[in-house]
Formats: C-alpha cells, sequence, structure tokens
C-alpha cells in the first residue's frame, strides 16, 4: 500500500485484525489511528499496534486518506451525522458494519457526494483467513478501490461486487458461513459421539478432517463435486452417508438457508438505513 493514512472509527474486534494485518504488511504505526469510546480498548489497541487513539472520532479521522467505519450498525447513522462535518477534504470510506447501504451512509454522511466502498467480511479475518465482498459506489477512484482491496486483503481474500445488492448473497454464503460449518462439525462430533467415540476424539477427528478437507477444496484445481467424486467409491460407506445425507434433502435445505439469510440481510438493510 502507498502508505495512506487510515482512520478506523471504532477499535473492536474486526477493526484490531485489520489494524494487526496491516501492520504486518509492512504499514507504519505512524499511519494508522483508531477512535473508540472506551478507554480499556484503546489502551489495548494502542498497547498490541502501537498506532494512536482517540476518544473524540473527529481527532482520529483528520487528514485521514481512508476512513473506515467499523461501528456497530444501530449506531452507524449518529455516528456518519457526527462525522460529516469533518470530511471536507474528500477520503475514502469504507464500511464494514453489515446492513448499512451505500446510499443511507451518502445520505447521513451530509450533501457532499462521497467515495464510499462497503465490504462484508466474516469472522475469520479475525485469524487472517477470512473472505470479504466489496462494493464501490460511482465516486470511487481506481486508486482508492486499489486502497480499499489492499486493505481487505490485510486479514483475508477480497473480491469485488458489480451490483450492491449482491452483498445480500455475500452475506448469505460467507459472511454467515462460518456459523453453518460450525453447525456441521457439531453435529459430526455429537453423531461420532453417539457411535461410541469418545466426546474429545470425535471432536478431534471432526477438525482436522473439516480443515483437511477445506485445505483440498482450496488447493486443488478441480471443483469440489470432482473431489467429493473421487472419494466416493460404488457402494461404499462414503456413498452411503452422501446418499442419506440426499435423501433428506440436503442440498434443497442448504439453498433454503441460504436464501433465508439472504432475505433477512436485505430485510435488515431496509430497517437500519431509515
Amino acid at each position: 500500500m502507498t502508505s495512506p493514512r487510515i482512520a478506523f472509527i471504532g477499535a473492536g474486534n474486526m477493526a484490531a485484525s485489520l489494524i494487526g494485518g496491516l501492520r504486518a504488511q509492512g504499514l507504519a504505526a505512524e499511519a494508522i489511528r483508531a477512535s473508540d469510546p472506551g478507554a480499556e480498548q484503546r489502551a489495548k489497541i494502542s498497547a498490541e499496534h502501537g498506532i494512536q487513539t482517540f476518544a473524540q472520532n473527529a481527532e482520529a479521522l483528520a487528514d485521514a486518506d481512508v476512513v473506515v467505519l467499523s461501528v456497530k450498525p444501530q449506531v452507524m447513522q449518529a455516528v456518519c451525522r457526527d462525522l460529516a462535518a469533518h470530511l471536507e477534504h474528500g477520503p475514502l470510506i469504507v464500511s464494514i458494519a453489515a446492513g448499512i447501504s451505500c446510499d443511507s451512509l451518502q445520505r447521513w454522511l451530509g450533501p457532499r457526494p462521497q467515495a464510499i466502498v462497503r465490504c462484508m467480511p466474516n469472522t475469520p479475518a479475525l485469524l487472517r483467513q477470512g473472505v470479504s465482498g466489496l462494493f464501490a459506489n460511482a465516486k470511487v477512484s481506481a486508486e482508492q478501490k486499489s486502497q480499499a482491496e489492499q486493505l481487505l486483503s490485510a486479514v483475508g481474500m477480497a473480491l469485488w461486487l458489480d451490483e450492491e445488492h449482491l452483498i445480500d448473497a455475500v452475506t448469505a454464503v460467507s459472511g454467515s458461513g462460518p456459523a453453518y460449518f460450525f453447525l456441521l462439525i457439531e453435529a459430526m462430533t455429537a453423531a461420532g459421539e453417539q457411535l461410541g467415540l469418545p466426546r474429545e476424539t470425535a471432536a478431534q477427528l471432526t477438525l482436522q478432517t473439516a480443515l483437511g478437507a477445506a485445505r483440498m477444496a482450496c488447493e486443488s484445481d478441480v471443483e469440489a463435486a470432482e473431489l467429493r467424486r473421487r472419494v466416493t467409491s460404488p457402494n461404499g460407506t462414503t456413498e452411503a452417508a452422501i446418499k442419506a445425507f440426499q435423501a433428506g434433502g440436503f442440498e434443497q435445505l442448504v439453498q433454503q438457508a441460504l436464501n433465508a439469510a439472504a432475505q433477512r440481510s436485505a430485510e435488515l438493510a431496509e430497517q437500519l438505513g431509515q
């Protein structure tokens, strides 16, 4: 990154992960500032990353090239209205808050058109293994788009979207996605225990299998469907399990679940954007 000055408004877990990723990439501590109402959180993030922190948002964003809005969606409107008078220098606004549209952000940030990138990261970003969907409004320049991509790439993969409404689909697939895998891990662990394995053994077998399967899928040059076929011997144990999944409507249930998540994401955006 060409040393932009970055201000984080809100210094919670996701902001801390982004800051840590940027520092690991070599961005100087002097180029990063953060604000947060909690004195304990300010002290923690300053000690961990060597950056300046402030209680007042306006102090953190002074002369910033990029302003990262990392506050809870429920307080975003109030935060944006307070920031509106301090954005005359035209920084890039990057929002990582779920459910807040670019139009809502623009309305709350005042009449001056703002360059806004809306992002949907996911919780594995806390381990720098996340993936984010990004959408840029028409005011975002090529340089600013690059800055936003490098910012989110500090905690994983960043993928651009051509249409903002696709953020709802990203939310359904990857934003909420870690919980789906956690649910499967819970269920497989419980099933292994029910089959007679000690719970700790069942958990370790499940977790390592999940990790290994994910790595195989990520590092393979073929799609997941082909990998599944390769490990499913005719009339074997895997085929018996797959047939049981499919008889229970597994694929249709996954589709219904993601549709429900996407619909709820759209509903929340409408509610929060009022």
